[in-house]
């Protein structure tokens, strides 16, 4: 799915479900292939998860990767949920992918992330051999921090309650990656607020990333977007030029096109949902319109109008959804919707075109041929089922009762609810074997809409 965004750049969106947990990222190439990727990092307070990504950074001649923070529901700091650092797994993972995707060395790729998106930025470029490390205001105790300004935070990434020794290692985490050496080839920037209190841990981070030839503490009056445009283009602030890699790019991933088609938000193979009601010749009231349908496999349905968000339906465990709107707009409709499963993927799109009307009130449309046909949920078709357990459900927008006939035979009939559902179970065993079973809509004048055939087989057992 591909989003248009405030100046020229198509924005690409993903989710990468390859590691531990899936990872949610947006994408942009560079708007002439040039050969590097800027990958963004979002900190605490970055709205929903991503950072620098409301246009700051389109006219940068690189390829950008942002990678959403937002694992399990909440912030994990691309580091662990719970201590479980598959989070971190994860996010490394999906960096790797797309540089080698793009057919990039490592030496051409920047890091660049805030707050704790910087302390990440800083743990990720070193530890993974990356070229550029720009950390904006980045934390150092990264466990003390968390659980004395963000418990919300220090509960999603530490566990409830915050363990001590848990709290003590990730304070650790930083010092000791610095403190090895890590990477020594990297060029680090980073930009500290003028005012900061003096703290000891950033105190000894600062010292020790001193150690490193290529380390830069950045003024934050510098210009950052100009210190973007300069890393990508080979150069440092102190204007020397970085040592371009030297043999073949990585192999072994198929191309960028394909990562970001494998992994896109919408995925071909995740059927998009149906709609059973209302039909596109349905004329309905104004008020209590019920849309229903099916998608298996999904956990909600999201429901769309002229590019305006409506709603979103949850499904039920069976692929069920339904949603009523209480009031709708005289004339046309034409909703669309998708699924989205438990990871976040998206279906194709679909289409519910109805008709409403002013002029009528809830349950005065009557039933008979070319209106209000049944919508038939349960059975499903052809399946074979215990013929003790056949029941039907389903709805029928504006009928008095439902007809069941086979062969000829009525069977029963069941009364239809103000909200147009209904359910009919017959008094006894279905006797095995394949039925198909007639279901019709009766009005109030006694009139029949078309019927719909269901078709299933029922064992003895």
């Amino acid at each position: 799915m591909s989003e248009a965004p405030a100046k020229r750049r198509q924005v690409i969106k993903g989710i990468d479900a390859s590691g531990p947990y899936p990872v949610e990222y947006r994408f942009a190439h560079a708007p002439n292939a040039e050969r590097h990727l800027v990958i963004v990092l979002a900190g605490l307070d970055d709205p929903d998860g991503y950072g620098w990504a409301a246009g700051g950074m389109d006219d940068l001649p690189a390829n950008i990767l942002w990678v959403r923070d937002r694992f399990g529901g909440g912030s994990a700091s691309y580091l662990c949920r719970g201590m479980d650092f598959g989070v971190e797994k994860s996010v490394a993972e999906v960096v790797a992918r797309v540089t080698e995707s793009l057919g990039l060395h490592r030496a051409e790729v920047t890091l660049w992330g805030n707050g704790r998106g910087g302390s990440a930025a800083l743990h990720l470029g070193l530890k993974h051999g990356y070229g550029n490390i720009v950390a904006v205001d980045p934390e150092f105790a990264l466990g003390s921090t968390a659980r004395e300004r963000r418990p919300a935070v220090a509960r999603h990434v530490l566990g409830e309650p915050p363990a001590d020794d848990d709290v003590r290692a990730l304070d650790a985490l930083l010092p000791d990656l610095l403190a090895s050496g890590v990477n020594p080839q990297a060029h680090l920037y980073v930009v500290l607020p003028p005012d900061d209190e003096p703290e000891a841990d950033r105190e000894r981070c600062l010292g020790l990333l001193r150690r490193y030839r290529n380390a830069d503490l950045v003024p934050e009056t510098f210009p950052l977007l100009n210190l973007a445009h300069m890393l990508v283009a080979g150069l440092v602030p102190r204007l020397t030029a970085a040592p371009r890699p030297e043999g073949p790019p990585p192999s072994g991933l198929p191309g960028i096109g394909s990562y970001l088609k494998s992994t896109s938000v919408v995925q071909g193979s995740f059927a998009a949902p149906v709609v059973l009601s209302p039909g596109p010749d349905d004329l309905l009231a104004a008020t209590g319109v019920r849309l229903v349908g099916r998608a298996p496999g999904a956990v909600r349905v999201s429901l769309w109008e002229n590019g305006v968000y409506l709603a979103s339906a949850p499904v039920t465990e069976d692929g069920d959804w339904s949603w009523t709107r209480p009031t709708w707009t005289p004339g046309e409709h034409n909703v669309r919707l998708f699924a989205v499963d438990a990871y976040g993927y998206q279906s194709q799109r679909t289409e519910a075109q109805f008709t409403v009307s002013d002029h009528l009130t809830p349950g005065a449309v009557p039933a008979g041929p070319g209106a209000a046909t049944p919508v038939v949920q349960r059975p499903e078709p052809y399946l074979q089922v215990p013929g003790a357990g056949v029941g039907f459900t389903g709805f029928a927008t504006g009928a008095a009762r439902i007809g069941f006939r086979e062969n000829g035979a009525v069977l029963g009939e069941c009364a239809v609810a103000p909200d147009g559902a209904w359910s009919w179970a017959p008094e006894g065993p279905w006797t095995g074997g394949p039925h198909t079973v007639e279901v019709f809509s009766i009005g109030a004048a006694d009139t029949e809409s078309r019927p719909v055939a269901v078709t299933f087989a029922a064992t003895a057992s």
